[in-house]
């Protein structure tokens, strides 16, 4: 028993470890930025984004709307487009230049900063965080500071939307804290999990289709809820 709990220690202190290696503002560099988007495929495909933009254009109404992590305006630039007036808290500096080739400050105002403390002028009817974001966050505690920094920005009656992936872990071997969830021509991903923290790292390994002798890694840390 004492040796199982030694081993679980050491488990916890590697992805631990793996964490701290990897921070968000130095995920999204601009060759990241670069490459996120993917116009008409994956979370880029119409039928994705379009009930996305639409159920949002709603829930805003006739006010303003939030993103948090706004990102490279995947979601942010349609929806300003269906006529809802976006803005936008950002932490990396490169996604914010991607989506400057797509609108101006004028457009889509955006601050630089962390979205547990950032301000964003103004008020608003709706603050949304889409595609896993609030996973981006590693602690509860800060969590749980996002949520309150939302509740600053919203209107009385105003509503706080948020997306979120929760992994189904009854599917992970006993003893182990890892599993491949993707495997194709050219793609190859993994997670490797915390359930205790509820921390998860996600691999995600791109092959020269061409030759298979090159590949880049992407990792990604997350808390999910």
């Amino acid at each position: 028993m004492v040796a199982e709990r030694r081993e679980i220690r050491g488990l916890r202190a590697l992805l631990r470890a793996n964490l701290d290696g990897v921070e968000h503002a130095g995920i999204w560099d601009e060759e990241a930025a670069r490459r996120y988007d993917t116009p008409g495929v994956g979370m880029f495909a119409p039928n994705v984004l379009g009930p996305t933009v639409e159920r949002l254009r709603a829930l805003a109404g006739d006010g303003r709307a939030l993103e948090m992590a706004i990102g490279t305006g995947r979601v942010a630039v349609p929806l300003a487009e269906a006529g809802v007036a976006v803005a936008g808290i950002e932490l990396c500096q490169p996604m914010i230049d991607q989506l400057r080739t797509k609108a101006d400050e004028t457009r889509i105002p955006v601050v630089l900063g962390d979205m547990t403390t950032a301000r964003v002028d103004g008020s608003f009817s709706l603050v949304y965080l889409v595609f896993n974001g609030i996973s981006n966050v590693l602690t509860q505690e800060r969590q749980i500071a996002v949520f309150e920094n939302a509740a600053r920005h919203l209107v009385p009656g105003g509503r706080f939307l948020i997306e979120l992936w929760v992994p189904d872990l009854r599917t992970l071997p006993p003893g182990r804290t890892g599993s491949v969830f993707a495997a194709r021509p050219g793609y190859l991903g993994a997670h490797r999990f915390d359930p205790v923290a509820q921390h998860v790292v996600s691999h995600h390994v791109t092959f020269d289709r061409e030759t298979g002798t090159a590949a880049r890694i992407f990792r990604s840390p997350h808390r999910y809820i």
